[in-house]
């Protein structure tokens, strides 16, 4: 018997940690299950052809709030050409409202709930054997006559019981892995599906520990914990923490999702001596409103988030990633405003405005006549509008976060935006107009490449404060060569043709070859990337084979004019 376990990721570079640990723990039993991944980005009539040639005796599918709608569609298509195949999908998109999803998606035959690994063990039994289902816990199915049965929620595995599913990482090669060494959460967020399971269960270390050197040793990029709250156990945090860094290899990074209020004394020493680079954080902040973060059961201690941000950020080694959302209750349009402009204010690597998703399932879903939330029909299911906030001010919302994707997540605007923070009390304001200035100007219709932008967004600074360009031009030039060396140029930028001898001069003289660095004169920028007029100019040199390891950006040099003057001076005398 052949079943076929289905996964569509969002992007390529993402795997599917479900699919690969229902696969091991069914194999590690003694049944053989076959494995497919797709993307969303594929055309559903190839994933369909594809899986049609397999020729699966049972097809299952992963399903989450990215993919629900290719699986509906794609199981509905392949019942029609084999009616006769079972098709079952398991996912956090399709374990609530289980009898309702069945009668609305004939083509289904089953749902797993929950957790999936034992459930699916039982299940190849059932195909295999050709036996009853009604033995089996946590799944939900359609029986002979048409009606549903819904079966009992099964009790939950001790996490050791789970095999690692990454033996083979040629099938990981360029994409991210992901890894769990626990399970649960300790919080109740309200919008969140985690705070559903409240049984919190944790691998144990010496079997992480194992785990995590074979990642080590194969040197592989990133691995991604997926633990809901990370450090929410001191030890088990600290014991991975100085694992990892006892045994670095120089290249791997661990992405972790924490929560900051919870960083102790001593782990903010551990990881403030780390390598730069060995981790990064993920924070969910999500709103800075007391009232808000009371009303979604949140726990958090906002004047410890503050501390704790700010004192990794202090290190300069770690990657910190703080999360906001929109639409949350209790938050209008101007107190939201405070709440990024709170966040933005710690400037960390990333700064992520997503917006309220009403997911199946949780305390947001229950409650959302009581909040007044209007919310998409269709994954995945972000607020439209609110008591607290009108549609239009969730436009705006949306405004700001697409300048905020652009001009600081991108990186690649952040000397220019600390210029113009000055000219603005607000963040969020400064990000409004700009995404005003787009949409007035077009701006938003099209895409634009990187000089492009340049130019688009010193007209918005001449428009915001006309008597500072000299200091935008600079800032925007300081940008465009921190991340590459750039092959074309703004229309306003100076013309490097005119000093092409001096810095031509100084690189032979200092052994540098062209297409690895940049020369470049500043009156206003200083090597710190702070802005102030100079009586002398200044010469920064970027070498691009040497980059800053939390951000990317080129390795620079400050460079005075009389050190460029002092290297030319024998090519002078030769012409």
């Amino acid at each position: 018997m052949k079943i076929l376990l289905t996964a569509i990721n969002a992007k390529y570079i993402h795997s599917n940690l479900a699919v690969y640990s229902l696969q091991a723990y069914a194999e590690a039993q003694g049944h053989k299950i076959e494995r497919a991944e797709y993307t969303i980005n594929n055309q559903l009539d190839d994933i369909l052809e594809k899986i049609y040639c397999q020729k699966p005796d049972v097809l299952i599918f992963s399903c989450y709030i990215w993919n629900i709608e290719y699986v509906r569609e794609l199981a509905a298509e392949f019942h029609k050409l084999r009616p006769e195949v079972p098709i079952w999908v398991g996912g956090p998109e399709v374990s609530f409202e289980t009898e309702r999803f069945l009668k609305e998606n004939p083509a289904i035959t089953g749902i797993m709930m929950g957790e999936g690994e034992q459930t699916l063990t039982e299940l190849c039994t059932s195909f295999e054997q050709e036996s009853s289902l009604e033995k089996i816990d946590g799944i939900s199915y359609r029986r002979g006559d048409g009606t549903v049965a819904v079966q009992p929620l099964r009790s939950l595995l001790p996490m050791d019981e789970l095999p690692f599913c990454y033996a083979n990482l040629q099938d990981f090669e360029h994409r991210i892995i992901y890894y769990e060494s626990s399970r649960g959460c300790p919080f109740s967020c309200s919008y969140c599906l985690s705070s559903v399971d409240k049984k919190l269960r944790f691998r144990s270390l010496p079997l992480v520990y194992r785990e995590l050197q074979f990642f080590i040793d194969a040197k592989v990029p990133q691995v991604k914990f997926v633990d809901r709250t990370f450090n929410c156990r001191h030890e088990h945090a600290m014991g991975i923490w100085n694992y990892i860094k006892e045994h670095d290899n120089g290249i791997t990074n661990f992405h972790f999702e924490i929560s900051a209020d919870l960083l102790r004394e001593d782990e903010l020493e551990l990881i403030s001596d780390m390598r730069p680079g060995l981790i990064q954080l993920e924070i969910g902040v999500q709103s800075t409103n007391g009232s808000t973060i009371r009303e979604i059961h949140r726990t958090m201690r906002l004047e410890d988030v503050y501390r704790a941000v700010n004192r990794v950020k202090a290190g300069k080694n770690i990657h910190q990633h703080l999360d906001l959302i929109a639409g949350l209750p209790f938050e209008d349009y101007e107190r939201f405003q405070q709440s990024f402009d709170d966040i933005y204010a710690l400037h960390p690597q990333q700064l992520q405005l997503g917006f309220l998703k009403v997911l199946k399932g949780s305390y947001m879903y229950e409650h959302a006549s009581e909040y007044g939330l209007i919310y998409r029909t269709k994954p995945p299911y972000e607020v439209l509008a609110s008591k607290w906030v009108s549609y239009d001010e969730m436009l705006e919302i949306r405004l700001v976060e697409e300048m905020l994707e652009l001009h600081y997540n991108s990186g690649q605007f952040l000397t220019y935006l600390a210029v113009l923070e000055q000219r603005y009390a607000s963040a969020f304001q400064m990000f409004l107009d700009m995404g005003h200035f787009y949409r007035s100007h077009g701006y938003l219709d099209c895409s634009h490449n990187r000089v492009r932008r340049t130019e688009i967004v010193l007209e918005f600074a001449e428009s915001v404060d006309a008597g500072h360009r000299a200091a935008y031009e600079e800032a925007l030039i300081f940008d465009l060569y921190k991340i590459e060396k750039s092959k074309s140029r703004p229309i306003w930028a100076r013309d490097l043709a005119l000093e092409k001898k001096k810095t031509s001069a100084y690189l032979r003289a200092h052994g540098l070859e062209k297409k690895y660095c940049h020369l470049e004169k500043f009156n206003w920028l200083d090597a710190r990337g702070t802005l102030r007029q100079k009586e002398q100019p200044m010469w920064l040199l970027f070498a691009y084979e040497v980059r800053d390891p939390l951000t990317n950006e080129a390795a620079f040099t400050e460079i005075s004019e009389a050190e460029m003057e002092g290297d030319t001076t024998w090519n002078r005398s030769e012409n």
